[in-house]
């Protein structure tokens, strides 16, 4: 089977964030299934795509991160706009705003214009978030109790997928119980809000707080394409410019596909680049990047 027999679904636009490939967490054989079942004129990577926190601190890239990374350059190649908005977890991009990776485009922030006349400002949102900003020792902290969450969640779902149910996160469930984490979601939304108001846009997409929704706030519509950890959300725009969220998670026949319960996390197949030559690979785009800058 081609790759284009498998595309079921076409959009104008497509919206995806907080991937945190290199992270036991990532759900990167869903968001490989969607990559594959979708096509887009445009695709817009929002964000914490590559968790450079986390691979600073130790090195994971299985095989099927690099073949995110390479159906994603593939995407490029083949025509479809890709513009990157980098995040905190990939902030190492933001210096090379304004340059070009295999056709892929790094910008600071980006405006989409919908087929129905709308304006969007899309920008990941971490500037919008005062421990990141303010207290970034903080915001580590809470990363790594994030993770421990994801780990719990991850053999959680690994039994629920031995007795044949679907995958159910509950990291995001313990998350949106606890009511300081709800009114942060909401104090964020308002920011972002302001944002767009400040841009003079109709309204905003952005990712970082793991929450998918669209809702107007405050007269300005408030978008976030959620991520790729927990809920497997994209965002997409159809040809007549309706907006909709895509919840992969309860759409895609991975949820339902019995995993051993023999494989402990980490121990998934191992990409066939060494990890020597991917970092020498991102070494390289790096140096790149300086030579035309």
């Amino acid at each position: 089977m081609n790759a284009e027999s498998e595309i079921t679904r076409r959009y104008r636009a497509i919206w995806i964030s907080d991937v945190h490939l290199g992270t036991r967490g990532c759900k990167a054989e869903f968001l490989l299934d969607f990559l594959k079942k979708t096509d887009s004129d445009s695709l817009y990577l929002v964000g914490d795509i590559v968790d450079g926190w986390r691979l600073k601190r130790s090195w994971y890239w299985p095989q099927a991160h690099n073949d995110v990374v390479q159906k994603l350059l593939r995407k490029a190649r083949k025509g479809t706009r890709v513009i990157f908005v980098p995040g905190n977890h990939d902030e190492f991009a933001r210096e090379y705003v304004e340059h070009s990776f295999g056709d892929v485009q790094v910008m600071e922030h980006a405006v989409h214009e919908t087929a129905d006349g709308k304006t969007l400002l899309i920008l990941h949102g971490d500037r919008f978030d005062g421990v990141v900003k303010y207290a970034k020792w903080l915001a580590h902290l809470g990363d790594w109790a994030y993770t421990l969450a994801l780990t719990l969640n991850h053999w959680f779902n690994l039994v629920r997928r031995r007795l044949g149910y679907p995958y159910w996160s509950l990291s995001a469930y313990l998350k949106h119980k606890v009511k300081n984490a709800v009114a942060f979601i909401a104090d964020f939304e308002a920011a972002m809000a302001e944002e767009a108001r400040r841009f003079g846009v109709d309204g905003v997409v952005c990712g970082h707080i793991h929450h998918a929704e669209m809702r107007m706030v405050d007269g300005v519509l408030y978008c976030n394409d959620g991520d790729w950890v927990e809920s497997c959300t994209a965002l997409v725009e159809h040809f007549d410019g309706r907006i909709e969220i895509v919840r992969w998670l309860e759409e895609s026949p991975l949820s339902f596909a019995p995993r051993s319960l023999n494989v402990p996390p980490g121990k998934e197949k191992a990409c066939e680049y060494s990890s020597s030559r991917m970092r020498g690979s991102l070494r390289s785009m790096v140096s790149f990047a300086r030579l035309t800058r």
